[in-house]
């Protein structure tokens, strides 16, 4: 849950919201960049889960990719208050042309991107995502790439999310918004 924090000093007060594929490291990296920054965190995906009372896994199964998106799409609106915060959102949400352009307006944008290895590596991890379940891994991270890249390009802020441990990840956060 949100809780009140004043911002850091020199902080511009615009939430961040991190974006990319599925596997970069949206939620973990931004814990800790919100820890860093002693801001709130919010993952976008826990928000919808609780205001549908179901699992984005059964969200998918239950009503589909376009029910969710849209769902989605609103609890992203509603997340963006113009209250400093960090926010983790899903990895397609950035696809959205609506949301795309909330998150470009009123947020400093930050896209965590990753090779499909590292990413395949990652979500091997967890077995709750919709889009690769019974699917070949870096088949379907290799295409979602190709697609959804140049999209999280347009992300004013571009970070790697490579093999090294997340803290380097945020670190670099933290020098290009010149923390």
């Amino acid at each position: 849950m949100l809780q009140s924090h004043n911002p850091p000093p020199g902080w511009t007060g615009l939430p961040i919201v991190l974006v990319g594929l599925m596997g970069v490291g949206k939620s973990t990296v931004g814990r800790r960049l919100a820890t860093r920054l002693a801001l709130p965190f919010v993952d976008a995906d826990d928000e919808i889960e609780a205001a549908a009372g179901m699992t984005v896994a059964e969200i998918f199964d239950r009503f589909g990719e376009a029910y969710f998106r849209d769902g989605e799409r609103r609890v992203i609106a509603r997340l963006i208050d113009g209250r400093p915060k960090v926010i983790a959102t899903g990895g397609g949400a950035f696809i959205n042309a609506e949301t795309r352009a909330l998150i470009l307006d009123q947020t400093t944008a930050i896209w965590l991107s990753a090779h499909p290895d590292v990413l395949v590596e990652r979500v091997r991890r967890r077995d709750t995502r919709p889009l690769l379940r019974g699917r070949d891994p870096h088949g379907v991270l290799s295409a979602l790439a190709s697609v959804r890249d140049p999209i999280y390009a347009l992300a004013p802020i571009h970070v790697a999310s490579n093999r090294t441990p997340h803290d380097a990840t945020v670190a670099a956060i933290l020098k290009a918004i010149g923390r």
